[in-house]
């Protein structure tokens, strides 16, 4: 049986992502939004969120119980600032809120005390991922 730990993660997320296009959707403001302040302009692949949504699925399903902040620090960058020395900035609160949310309604993570974890569904959306990716 394969982990989905010792599957190549890129293929993992690329696979992961193919299966959540019919059980999320992205929202209209998702193609002219920036993925955080560190950032200069929008993702210009056409299926950026189901491929970050596939990625946050992953870390929730390997690091559960997570929170959207721990997320928005994993999401974050390098934020240039001019001529001044560059400082970490932490990624867009509401792409990881939104996303989580769309999960919850998918049933494939669900909220706990301390964060979200993912649910029978989700490990099982993971693993098949990983199988093809393999």
């Amino acid at each position: 049986m394969v982990s989905p730990r010792d599957a190549d993660q890129g293929e993992l997320v690329k696979h992961l992502a193919q299966s959540l296009e019919g059980k999320i959707k992205m929202p209209e403001w998702a193609r002219f939004v920036k993925t955080g302040v560190s950032r200069e302009r929008a993702p210009e692949q056409n299926n950026w969120w189901y491929m970050r949504t596939a990625s946050v699925l992953r870390k929730v399903s390997y690091d559960g119980p997570i929170g959207a902040e721990k997320l928005r620090s994993f999401y974050g960058g390098l934020h240039r600032r001019g001529h001044k020395p560059a400082h970490f900035a932490k990624g867009s609160g509401k792409i990881v809120r939104v996303m989580l949310q769309d999960m919850e309604k998918a049933g494939l993570i669900k909220k706990e005390k301390k964060g979200r974890v993912a649910t029978a569904e989700g490990y099982k959306l993971v693993t098949a991922a990983a199988k093809k990716s393999k």
